[in-house]
């Protein structure tokens, strides 16, 4: 007769204890036996995608908030983010991710309306070591690089990573051969420089010169098309927030920066000429200009109006165009001052 009933499910927080012994025992992996193992791991994956639909819901139903909130608080209680990190390499893809959903959405998860995961990672700070490094390693630097993407949704995890010495591997891992791992780890670092206005603000103005340089040399003046063309456009959306206004005055009184915006003006790319053209723009608009960058954009005067007058965007934009117009005043004055 037992077999004509289904066993009780689990509750979310018997379903995380199991997965919590699950992951220690995949972690010990010295079972000699393959057939156990193997079948310990198949009971492995099972429990992530069950938790994973406590989180999300499956098709019939939408996740319930008391039991997505038993699961956090067990979840966090003792290590089990830490064992779930260290165990997705030996998971099989399908689990890999799995267990990268259930930790973006713990991220977001809140108990007593507190997001108890920021908690946990500030006290385990060194996660994050582990999740940037993921980026030099092709099987998981997609995984890594979304649960890292959605760790740094919480301000004092950003801070370290903007902090720590890894900001400075970004510069290289945006230029890695492989396109996706590239393209998810210029999402990671534009994330990181966009979120949190402070924190950024504050970054940039302690990190200025080595940040600039890097930036300078390694994104805006790269070989690679791609790379210049999000690095121009990330550049724009920095100097343009409000927070980062002195960064920006900063930014816009260097004549290197100058000569390598009017490099990307003369592109072949009508993207990349648009987007250098939003932060060229900052330079002609700054009232109190260097000598220097006076003098650049006099000798360079009449090749600026030239390339302006034929400048469009693909679709009709007005304001586009009232910058321009703006641009092609402030330069053709400073001609005039120049002469009287």
């Amino acid at each position: 007769m037992k077999g004509l009933f289904k066993s009780k499910p689990k509750t979310p927080v018997e379903l995380v204890r199991q997965t919590r012994d699950l992951l220690m025992y995949a972690q010990r992996n010295s079972d000699t036996r393959e057939s156990k193992r193997e079948e310990k791991m198949m009971e492995l994956g099972k429990s992530i995608r069950d938790l994973k639909s406590i989180l999300y819901g499956n098709g019939q139903s939408e996740p319930v908030s008391e039991a997505c909130s038993q699961l956090t608080q067990e979840f966090f209680r003792e290590n089990t983010l830490r064992l779930l990190i260290n165990c997705v390499p030996k998971l099989n893809l399908e689990a890999r991710k799995d267990a990268t959903q259930v930790v973006a959405n713990l991220q977001r998860q809140q108990v007593q309306s507190r997001l108890i995961a920021c908690d946990y990672l500030e006290a385990n700070i060194d996660l994050m070591d582990i999740l940037v490094s993921g980026y030099e390693n092709t099987d998981m630097a997609l995984h890594y690089g979304t649960m890292l993407r959605e760790c740094i949704r919480h301000q004092s995890v950003a801070r370290y990573v903007l902090e720590s010495e890894h900001m400075k591997k970004f510069f290289d891992y945006i230029q890695l051969p492989n396109f996706d791992i590239a393209a998810d780890a210029a999402a990671t670092f534009k994330e990181l420089l966009t979120r949190h206005k402070s924190t950024v603000a504050e970054f940039l103005s302690k990190n200025y010169d080595w940040f600039f340089a890097e930036y300078n040399s390694k994104l805006l003046e790269s070989s690679n098309y791609i790379t210049r063309r999000q690095a121009i456009k990330l550049l724009g959306d920095i100097l343009l927030d409000r927070s980062n206004s002195a960064v920006m005055t900063r930014y816009v009184s260097s004549r290197d920066n100058l000569r390598i915006l009017m490099n990307l003006l003369r592109e072949s790319s009508k993207s990349i000429q648009i987007e250098a053209f939003h932060v060229f723009k900052l330079f002609a608009a700054n009232q109190n200009k260097p000598p220097d960058i006076v003098s650049i954009l006099v000798a360079s005067r009449s090749k600026l109006l030239r390339l302006f007058a034929d400048f469009k965007t693909d679709k009709e934009d007005e304001q586009f165009e009232a910058d321009k117009t703006q641009v092609v005043k402030e330069i053709a004055a400073l001609e005039t001052k120049e002469l009287s």
